[in-house]
């Protein structure tokens, strides 16, 4: 696991130096505080910082072919790098380490671009094969891995995250308010763009290729998710093809020369990768809010498969977080979750350098109980319009949030909230916090003729682009392309990074990922009941009632905390002079909706918070 970064010149750039380069990483150290490799030939700059995982005294990059006209740094793991080894000696080529590293330079060697399809693993490359004159970007699959560019006339800057690219001097911190409007409706930025204007987002499954002789550049996806319907199987056969799969997918992320462990909530997803693992240190965290504590689902889960588990109940120094995780998030999200997923990484660091997780279940497999409000919603539908619109929805909507986490009428509300947005949306309705009417409303006017992207268009853009499946499966093919690349596989890799720890996600091996597609809809989905396929597999090997509870998801109290410990930090970042000096938001409509979520009239948390995490990376970033 490292980070990595460089600059490339363009139509007779000025190549970089070795202090610019050398800046750049510096600000990546902690993605990889055990070595550094800088490296400029020919004009192009390649560096990176290195957490050693694999071959700990040999790994170091950037990594040569045999005759040196190709190198290569990397971000991540090649979980099938011994088989592509063998096949490449067996071809002639010759290793000079036992790093994954090196498969990357020699598969080049053989198949050129098209080298990226015999990768199985979580990866961002960036590859120079000086002979060829060419010059390659790529990201793994479903974007595991991070990777960042910006394009000027003169130069292509790349980077794991953004500060890389800014340290680098050479592009401007443009606000794009577009972009704005996209976060504080989904909270985070839809791939490939950025809050900067110039920079973006490689995205998933992309490669990104410089012909360094005449300075064009192409892009292309060298990754897609296979459309196939597969032969007709029984449920319990499904079961076994998943169980086996799933096994399967965790022992191969199992390579490491560190300590490994994994996450362990307690729930379907990481309850089935710990159980694939065998002997484990396991590692979980809850908090003094009663709500929001599954610890002891978590011990019962490790007690029944006879894992070492690690478990800490805290009550965190909210505001001592805020300031430490917000500069690892210079691609803000508006997930809450950050908080606890740094805190269980933070634990976990304490024994071990990488963990597996069990993110991408519910994306696969129809674990989100949007999921299940889509298909409520058709119910709803069959109330007569009068009762519907004219005394349920009224009352529901007048009801008063209440403190805890879920409970009957904050999911109720919510349900009514998300029936008022554009059902092309699907399920994606209900993760909309900011709707075109708030937008209109939160927006100064000039501010809001900038927002030109439709609040819906890349959800309905992926939809169109999953083709001919089923409802749920278009839902969860837009989750994959979105929610998950660009909101929870951020979290877990800043978040994990911030302690320099590895985050594995076995369950979005791609192998996987394609068998999850072929598995009926009904399996994933069915009368409300979330995830059935997987839950039936989990309670192969955990007991029944951790896999048949209610899903809780792994979450803070920061409705309270907005109006609590986090008041001052409120007060100071969405004050009124503040928001009417900087002319992006109406004053009126801000003051009314921090007054609404501290009378306890609405819960505005997540508009709040995702302003809050915008006006801070705002003042950190001097955009």
């Amino acid at each position: 696991m490292c980070g990595i970064a460089g600059i490339v010149p363009l139509n007779g750039g000025t190549p970089a130096d070795g202090s610019q380069l050398g800046a750049m990483c510096a600000t990546i150290v902690h993605r990889g505080p055990d070595d550094e490799g800088c490296d400029i030939r020919d004009g192009v700059a390649i560096g990176m910082r290195r957490l050693s995982i694999i071959d700990l005294s040999g790994g170091h990059q950037p990594i040569f072919n045999e005759d040196r006209t190709v190198r290569v740094v990397y971000n991540g793991e090649i979980y099938n790098y011994r088989e592509l080894r063998a096949e490449l000696e067996a071809a002639g080529h010759h290793f000079a380490t036992a790093s994954d590293t090196e498969v990357l330079v020699h598969l080049w060697e053989e198949h050129g671009s098209n080298f990226a399809a015999r990768l199985n693993g979580m990866f961002a490359v960036a590859l120079h094969d000086s002979r060829r004159r060419r010059f390659v970007l790529l990201r793994d699959h479903v974007g595991i891995k991070p990777l960042y560019y910006a394009m000027t006339p003169r130069h292509l800057i790349f980077g794991s995250e953004i500060k890389a690219i800014l340290a680098s001097g050479l592009t401007s911190r443009t606000l794009d308010v577009d972009a704005l409007g996209q976060f504080l409706s989904w909270e985070y930025v839809p791939a490939p763009h950025t809050l900067l204007k110039e920079v973006k987002k490689l995205e998933p499954g992309a490669m990104l290729e410089v012909d360094l002789a005449t300075s064009q550049v192409t892009q292309r996806t060298w990754w897609h998710l296979n459309g196939h319907t597969a032969a007709y199987r029984s449920a319990g056969e499904w079961e076994e093809a998943v169980d086996a799969k799933v096994r399967q997918c965790v022992t191969r992320q199992l390579v490491s020369d560190v300590p490994l462990g994994a996450f362990l909530s307690g729930g379907v997803d990481s309850s089935l990768v710990v159980a694939a693992m065998g002997p484990a240190q396991t590692f979980s965290i809850g908090f003094d809010d009663p709500s929001y504590n599954e610890v002891a689902w978590s011990r019962r889960v490790a007690e029944s498969l006879g894992v070492s588990h690690s478990v800490e109940v805290i009550r965190p120094d909210v505001v001592g977080l805020f300031e430490h995780l917000m500069p690892f998030l210079d691609d803000p999200i508006g997930d809450f979750s950050i908080f606890p997923t740094y805190l269980v990484s933070k634990l976990a660091r304490e024994q071990v350098t990488v963990v597996l997780s069990g993110d991408g279940g519910d994306e696969l497999f129809g674990g989100y109980e949007t999921y299940a409000a889509q298909e409520k919603a058709r119910a709803w539908q069959r109330i007569p319009g009068f009762l519907r619109s004219g005394v349920l929805e009224p009352f529901i909507s007048g009801l008063k949030p209440r403190p805890e986490k879920k409970g009957l009428v904050n999911k109720a509300r919510r349900f009514v909230e998300g029936l008022g947005h554009d059902e092309r949306l699907g399920h994606a309705r209900w993760r909309l916090f900011t709707g075109a009417a708030l937008r209109q409303e939160l927006f100064a006017p000039d501010a809001h003729r900038a927002l030109g992207t439709p609040i819906e268009a890349h959800i309905l853009a992926l939809a169109e682009e999953a083709g001919p499946r089923s409802e749920l499966d278009r839902g969860l093919y837009v989750d994959l392309k979105s929610y998950l690349s660009d909101n929870c596989l951020v979290k877990i890799d800043r978040m994990a990074m911030a302690v320099s720890l590895e985050g594995r996600v076995p369950l979005l091996d791609p192998e996987l990922i394609e068998l999850a597609f072929s598995v009926p809809a009904d399996l994933k989905l069915y009368h409300g009941d979330t995830k059935p396929l997987l839950k039936r597999v989990a309670a192969r090997h955990v007991p029944r009632e951790c896999v048949y509870r209610p899903k809780q998801g792994f979450s803070i109290p920061i409705k309270n905390w907005l109006d609590g410990e986090l008041k001052p930090l409120v007060d100071e970042l969405l004050g009124s002079d503040r928001i009417r000096r900087e002319g992006l938001f109406r004053v009126e409509t801000v003051e009314r909706l921090r007054r609404e979520h501290s009378s306890g009239v609405a819960n505005h948390s997540h508009v709040l918070w995702s302003m809050l995490v915008f006006e801070d990376w705002r003042d950190r970033w001097g955009v």
